[in-house]
């Protein structure tokens, strides 16, 4: 290889500073190569992701969810007028909207929800769902993490204990976040490497980019090319002054972030432009429709798994203008999300679950909304080894309670992590190395399993 001219570099935009491999400031010089974007501004680069993901061995494997969606929806949805209507009750309890019948028999969702009632037969609901935490930041804790909050540890998310345990697949990030990390979505005690790759754009906008997938203004691909062959001079000259395992290996890490960046295929991913004109119309030319189809796009392609958040669900105030703004176009979306998985053969393999911090309050208040209410809401699951067209747990007429079945935080949490692949009863090294349980006295629940 050519010889590099270290004094030429100083005087460029790399800066290193160079020093001897005991104190690891060399490996943070190198990051200079890669930083673009807004991974470089926070100073992580998509090598140092990938290089710490790599010093774990990956213990877990694949379940039978090999892929994962999670569709959240701030604010806490009201269970009532969605997947849990109670029809029967007076309608200070029952509330502005009507219902529809689903492909279930004797069962309905909310009137907003046609589309969703014709796919129950591939879904399970969970009427069930249940914890304490009334709070915004509490609930969405539960939620996020499968853990109760506590003020002496910060938990990770489920996308980022997957991203642990699997790491990357087909040189794509094991977990995106679309448009960007909701609250308790990051990597708790197991540190930023595990962090969700952002999109940081909203692919239904005009004029989407995924910052990071995109070179810097000035930075062409043939300007690309030149500073990867630099690094690679500099890599050549101080592998031949320090031969480390970690030197050798730092390499691999910073390839496979090239890859990213450089390969079309990678690129094409993330690239909602590529689906036709049709499907897109089917999904719905908006937030809740280009979002999930950007997640079906992802998972196809090989990410793990991608979290996504739609709309705002905290309506305190006059719920049945407020539903109808938002929840026909879940519906449209989520609907066609899972038939499209079903066509296409993924469903089966891929765990779709819908989640909110909380329900609502049994009665209508006095601005026609509903409060917060964690004692029991809806959740939806599908597909990665859930049973479809099946109705889990109930709740009490006035829909206050759990009537059966009630499903925890703890037992929904290693369901999931079942289904994926990773082992409930598993430990992981928090800070200060400290084993900590991914799931607090939970068991998988079986009457979900397909």
């Amino acid at each position: 290889m050519q010889s590099i001219n270290i004094n030429r570099l100083r005087m460029s935009n790399f800066k290193p500073r160079w020093c001897n491999s005991a104190d690891h400031s060399y490996f943070t010089s190198r990051r200079n190569f890669m930083q673009v974007g807004a991974l470089g501004t926070i100073g992580l680069t998509l090598g140092d992701v990938f290089k710490a993901q790599a010093y774990d061995a990956y213990p877990s494997k694949e379940g039978k969810a090999k892929n994962v969606i999670n569709i959240y929806l701030p604010g806490g949805m009201a269970h009532q007028e969605s997947f849990d209507p109670k029809m029967y009750a007076p309608i200070e309890y029952r509330g502005p909207l009507g219902t529809v019948k689903t492909k279930l028999e004797g069962v309905y969702f909310s009137e907003l929800m046609k589309e969703t009632a014709k796919v129950a037969d591939k879904i399970t609901v969970v009427r069930s769902m249940t914890h304490g935490e009334a709070a915004h930041e509490r609930g969405t804790h539960n939620m996020m993490t499968g853990v109760r909050p506590s003020p002496a540890l910060v938990y990770p998310s489920f996308g980022s204990v997957v991203s642990h345990e699997l790491g990357p697949r087909q040189s794509l990030p094991p977990y995106v976040a679309i448009p960007s990390v909701t609250a308790n979505g990051g990597t708790g005690y197991l540190g930023s490497a595990y962090a969700p790759f952002s999109l940081g754009a909203d692919p239904a906008s005009s004029g989407y980019k995924v910052r990071d997938l995109t070179l810097p203004t000035g930075i062409d691909d043939a300007r690309f090319a030149t500073r990867r062959s630099m690094r690679a001079a500099v890599d050549e000259h101080f592998s031949k002054l320090e031969k480390t395992d970690a030197l050798d290996g730092m390499d691999t890490f910073y390839q496979r972030a090239y890859s990213l960046i450089s390969s079309e295929k990678a690129r094409e991913a993330f690239d909602i432009e590529k689906e036709s004109s049709k499907l897109r119309d089917e999904y719905g030319r908006n937030t809740a429709g280009q979002r999930m189809l950007l997640a079906r796009r992802l998972v196809e392609s090989g990410v793990r798994f991608v979290s996504m958040t739609y709309g705002g669900w905290d309506h305190h105030d006059g719920i049945k203008r407020a539903m109808e703004n938002q929840m026909p176009n879940f519906d449209q979306a989520f609907a066609r999300l899972i038939r499209d998985l079903d066509e296409r053969g993924l469903l089966d393999s891929t765990l779709v679950y819908v989640t909110s911090e909380f329900g609502r309050t049994p009665k209508i208040n006095q601005t026609a909304g509903r409060d917060h209410w964690p004692k029991v809401f809806s959740i939806v699951m599908a597909g990665g080894g859930v049973k479809r067209g099946y109705i889990h747990g109930s709740s009490d007429a006035q829909g206050a309670e759990p009537e059966n079945d009630p499903l925890t935080v703890s037992n929904y949490s290693a369901t999931i992590y079942s289904l994926i692949g990773i082992d409930p009863e598993r430990r992981l090294m928090s800070p200060g190395s400290r084993p900590q349980a991914i799931v607090i006295d939970g068991h998988v629940e079986k009457e979900l399993l397909a």
